[in-house]
């Protein structure tokens, strides 16, 4: 008798464990009503204002100690002469790849060895950067190019984040009237900008005019860059 009342109790138990689930997906709450998704953006163009030179030369040869030792006189020469001019945000110097590989015989085996070094000038003052491309001769200029430092960049994303977002309500409160609505309650929102696109960019054929650009500076124009902010949400009308 009581293995029979122990089995009803769990059965009776399982039962209303299944009534409150039924229970509770009723009472789920019906989807919201009325609700319309929407985007806007603004464009910002602004002047960049960095500018980046990556000098840059290869070295190579049968001993790997004899060719690491040119590149890094090499190396050495255009840091003294950049040394001279960098200034902390104006001018910033910084050494950028370094290499020394095997050079492989068609038949197989090392038959040599090759290798590169880099070195990065980068900052505000692009007057004095342009005239250091013509005091560095133990280099070439292997990439030039401008973009946004962080403060004008951070700076322009605030403005253009704030048009988009201007321009979001705006959008919002017409939709609502389009559709016969007083207002409307924002659900969810992102806000998003993009990254301006500079830097670096190749300089064909200029290391074998490199002699004849000795001691001048090269010529520079920084353009203006585009900074884009996107808002996505979505609005309940009511």
């Amino acid at each position: 008798m009581h293995i029979k009342t122990l089995t009803l109790n769990r059965a009776l138990s399982a039962v209303a464990a299944v009534t409150a689930l039924g229970q509770a997906g009723a009472q789920t709450p019906p989807p919201p009503q009325n609700v319309v998704s929407l985007s806007a953006s603004a464009t910002v163009e602004v002047s960049k204002d960095w500018l980046t030179v990556v000098f840059a030369t290869t070295r190579e040869g049968t001993d790997a100690g004899a060719v690491q030792s040119q590149l890094k006189q090499a190396l050495d020469a255009a840091l003294a002469e950049a040394r001279k001019l960098a200034k902390p945000g104006q001018v910033e110097v910084q050494t950028g790849g370094f290499s020394l590989q095997p050079r492989y015989a068609p038949k197989g085996g090392i038959n040599g060895w090759q290798g590169s070094a880099e070195l990065i000038v980068e900052g505000r003052d692009t007057a004095t950067i342009a005239q250091l491309t013509g005091r560095v001769q133990s280099l070439s200029i292997a990439r030039v190019g401008f973009s946004l430092s962080r403060e004008a960049r951070e700076k322009v994303e605030a403005d253009v984040a704030a048009q988009a977002i201007a321009r979001f309500r705006s959008r919002a409160e017409a939709v609502a009237k389009q559709f016969g609505f007083g207002g409307y309650v924002l659900r969810e929102v992102t806000v998003a900008s993009n990254e301006p696109h500079g830097g670096p960019q190749p300089m064909m054929r200029l290391q074998a005019a490199r002699a004849s650009m000795a001691d001048e500076a090269l010529p520079v124009e920084a353009g203006k860059a585009s900074v884009t902010a996107t808002v996505n949400g979505s609005v309940q009308m009511q």
